[in-house]
């Protein structure tokens, strides 16, 4: 006989990393013990699917949805740069995201790698089917095949180029992010009544709001507390 396990008292807590980065970024192990002090366990997935040199923003999306579990589950995601627009994309397709912290997303996405990128860069990829990246989570070089771009272009141009996100969604980006242009977070936001939008005074790591970023989730997200301990 088949038994459906009841659902969490409270909603999943997942992490998602960013490109080139990995389940042991710094952002994603700070927030987790921040949050393990507080009695939630915050899952840090890892996205480098199926693998780095042949990343797929589908598969990235699968594992999340993987990541929820069941029908019946709830989950907040927490998505940093390219997991943040991972994180959207999962949203507004699926009911179980109850509510989304991103940090530097990268909206746009294709805009923003062909901007990082270059034009140059971009036909040297298409041409031969392999763009050199620095591997942050191996500290090494690494590389990524066009399919990711091929496919990003195709995912992230629906809904006009932006996410169709209707949760309640925090944005924390740097003022001097040259990584994901802020740009597109202030666009995104502005005139969503559902959508927070803090500008802080740093770069794509965010690494100086740390705990700015923690005290602002934790106020954010204080309505979709379970228990202490679940």
């Amino acid at each position: 006989m088949n038994v459906e396990h009841a659902p969490h008292a409270g909603p999943r807590w997942l992490y998602l990393h960013g490109f080139a980065s990995g389940p042991e970024s710094a952002k994603g192990v700070a927030l987790a013990e921040h949050y393990a002090r507080q009695g939630i366990h915050l899952e840090r997935l890892n996205l480098r699917q199926p693998s780095l040199e042949h990343l797929r923003l589908s598969a990235m999306m699968r594992t999340v949805r993987e990541a929820i579990g069941g029908e019946r589950e709830r989950a907040i995601l927490f998505g940093s740069s390219l997991g943040g627009l991972t994180a959207c994309r999962v949203a507004e397709e699926d009911a179980r995201v109850c509510a989304l912290v991103l940090l530097a997303p990268a909206l746009r996405g294709m805009e923003q790698m062909r901007r990082s990128v270059g034009v140059e860069g971009m036909r040297r990829w298409e041409e031969t089917g392999w763009v050199a990246i620095h591997d942050h989570a191996e500290k090494r070089m690494g590389r990524v095949d066009f399919g990711f771009a091929r496919e990003l272009e195709v995912i992230d141009g629906r809904s006009g180029g932006w996410p169709d996100v209707r949760v309640p969604t925090l944005i924390i980006h740097g003022r001097q992010d040259d990584t994901t242009d802020i740009h597109a977070s202030r666009q995104w936001a502005q005139g969503k009544r559902h959508v927070r939008l803090i500008e802080v005074d740093d770069g794509h790591e965010l690494r100086d709001s740390l705990g700015l970023i923690a005290a602002e989730a934790d106020d954010f997200l204080r309505a979709f507390r379970g228990p202490p301990g679940v």
